[in-house]
């Protein structure tokens, strides 16, 4: 019994090392977290802006590259602030950072796109 479970593991070892480095050249994630599939969803999106919007970024000295990349990348989305069963298109409150946030962004996930409609900094 002993000497089986050793070959398991002489093979279960270097396969999921193999997998581990096949996926992570991918970029490929496994996170199912409702955090993260939304971002991930609102990233795949073409970003719309509202006039509102594209002033305080302009204010704010924030660029479009800034936001996806790091902005929504790395915020954290307020569900009890939020409407996600809102019709057609839910509308989700993203602080950034996570921890001691500086900016609240409202922006509604739509089919087609992503609209973020306002930005304010705490």
């Amino acid at each position: 019994m002993a000497r089986r479970f050793k070959f398991f593991l002489m093979g279960l070892i270097p396969g999921l090392l193999l997998v581990l480095f096949i996926l992570n050249k991918k970029g490929a994630s496994c996170s199912y977290f409702p955090n993260d599939r939304v971002i991930a969803e609102t990233l795949s999106k073409p970003f719309a802006y509202s006039a509102d919007f594209r002033a305080r970024m302009q204010t704010e000295n924030i660029s479009e590259e800034q936001l996806k990349d790091e902005i929504v990348a790395k915020g954290k989305i307020d569900f009890d602030k939020s409407e996600a069963r809102r019709e057609p298109c839910p509308r989700y409150l993203l602080r950034y950072p996570a921890q001691s946030p500086q900016y609240e962004i409202f922006f509604e996930k739509c089919k087609e796109q992503a609209k973020f409609e306002s930005l304010r900094r705490l």
